[in-house]
């Protein structure tokens, strides 16, 4: 199918930035400045890439413990981003959530949680609250392959459907929960999107390394959705490139063998479609040098705003946490 220019330029940048991105915190993180564990999506970009330019900065994405993509593809800001991963005040969570939890409201990223499956059901909330304000908006939510063994994920999905939700879920399937592969942990042959259909939801599978596909399934869901024709599932195939959590590789623990990691690392979603706008002279050679010294530019402004921001004062500490013992001694005395 052929695309307006601008969308193919979009994503290019899109998936080029994630992955500078991502590469940078690799390569810094030595310096032991960001002192919280960090999940990077270094070959997962597609999807987060091809999601982000299909909705609009007015729907809602919650995300997982391997949000940055996510975050960044929705237009959250690169320079709260890495000031939070570096636990400085003007983080965009204040400096206290750290890698795994982020959130930018500006751009309509309402949060990432490192609890598997913990965004699914805010989400669905979102989308229920969409619906009570008959608003035009979509809720995303991101999840992983291993989000689908909580049962929150089915309450979840079914309580979606039931109620016609204008929510679109995205599962990036990489086949690994943290060292354990999915063979080991769901049973041979099951399909992830047969079995989100069954509960009643309209899904469908497809490759998550291929920007284009994801790209057009989604926008033809986003449309659905906004016609109030209930919510979309998607599975989409990918692989991360390093370990589970941190910046380096793992193949040498042999929960994965160093041949998988080649294979799928020839189906590079940045290269591949790059390649593929160069043979088409969609862009050129110095129009890709372009693009990477424009987002070198921003990364390195985003890691000079984190070293000169300030680490927050210890009286935060406790600002904005939910006080639950003070809130039943609230609805006590009301009570009385």
């Amino acid at each position: 199918m052929k695309r307006d220019t601008k969308i193919l330029l979009e994503l290019l940048f899109q998936m080029k930035k994630i992955r500078m991105v991502e590469n940078a915190i690799a390569q810094r993180y030595r310096e032991s400045k960001m002192r919280c564990p960090t999940h990077l999506c270094i070959g997962q970009e597609a999807i987060a890439a091809a999601v982000g330019s299909a909705l609009t900065k007015e729907d809602f994405v919650v995300s997982t413990h391997r949000a940055h993509g996510h975050y960044l593809a929705k237009g959250g800001s690169l320079k709260r981003m890495i000031a939070e991963i570096y636990g400085k005040s003007t983080g965009c969570s204040s400096g206290k959530g750290g890698s795994m939890h982020l959130i930018d409201e500006n751009a309509g990223f309402m949060g990432s949680t490192a609890i598997v499956g913990g965004t699914i059901p805010v989400g669905v909330g979102l989308g229920l609250s969409i619906q009570l304000k008959k608003t035009d908006q979509i809720s995303c939510i991101f999840l992983g392959d291993g989000a689908t063994e909580e049962g929150v994920f089915y309450e979840a999905l079914n309580f979606a459907v039931l109620k016609n939700l204008p929510v679109l879920f995205i599962c990036e399937n990489n086949f690994h929960s943290v060292y354990s592969s999915l063979t080991v942990r769901q049973p041979r042959g099951r399909s992830i999107a047969r079995l989100a259909g069954q509960i009643g939801c309209i899904s469908e599978d497809g490759d998550g390394n291929d920007v284009l596909d994801v790209y057009s399934k989604v926008e033809d869901a986003a449309k659905a959705i906004r016609q109030k024709k209930g919510p979309r599932f998607f599975e989409f195939t990918t692989y991360r490139w390093r370990e589970h959590c941190g910046p380096n590789f793992d193949n040498d623990l042999g929960y994965r063998t160093q041949e998988e990691y080649l294979d799928w690392k020839k189906r590079d979603p940045v290269l591949l479609f790059e390649t593929k706008l160069l043979n088409e002279k969609v862009i050129l050679q110095k129009d890709i040098q372009a693009i990477e010294k424009k987002i070198q530019y921003e990364i390195d402004e985003a890691f000079a705003y984190a070293e000169q921001s300030p680490f927050p004062p210890p009286q935060e500490a406790f600002k904005g946490l939910y006080k639950i013992k003070e809130q039943v001694n609230d609805a006590v005395a009301d009570l009385c």
